[in-house]
């Protein structure tokens, strides 16, 4: 992947894990991942339309999966995709802690560890020092 892919893919982020809305600038000493949405085991593609900014822990936790469990229904249900859904829709931000508001939400909350003691610190520490998430 070429170096203007990746510059293109971080510009359309505006600097936020398209997962967990971490700014890359609340977590300067851990550069953020340009990843694949569907990963390259899955179908190898390095379409735009395949990619996506992810902060190190959501890339690392997401790993190849496409689908999870909702921890409340249980069913399986498909992980967020940053290119076909609208964050808004499964997510919520409330303070620093993101929370799930559907089954993709919750299951992509869970299985990405979104609310990982570290992670709300870093957010709170963005807001504190005037950052909006």
């Amino acid at each position: 992947m070429d170096a203007s892919l990746r510059e293109t893919v971080r510009n359309r982020a505006n600097g936020f894990c398209e997962y967990c809305h971490m700014p890359e600038l609340a977590a300067p000493f851990v550069p953020f991942h340009v990843e694949h949405i569907i990963a390259k085991q899955h179908y190898v593609d390095n379409a735009l339309s395949n990619l996506a900014l992810a902060c190190d822990r959501c890339n690392a936790y997401k790993g190849p999966n496409l689908a999870s469990i909702d921890p409340t229904t249980g069913g399986i249900v498909n992980l967020f995709n940053p290119r076909i859904d609208e964050w808004k829709e499964p997510f919520q931000m409330a303070d620093a802690t993101v929370r799930g508001l559907t089954p993709k939400g919750r299951a992509s909350v869970h299985l990405l560890q979104m609310n990982a003691r570290t992670r709300i610190q870093l957010r709170e520490e963005w807001i504190s020092s005037g950052g909006i998430l």
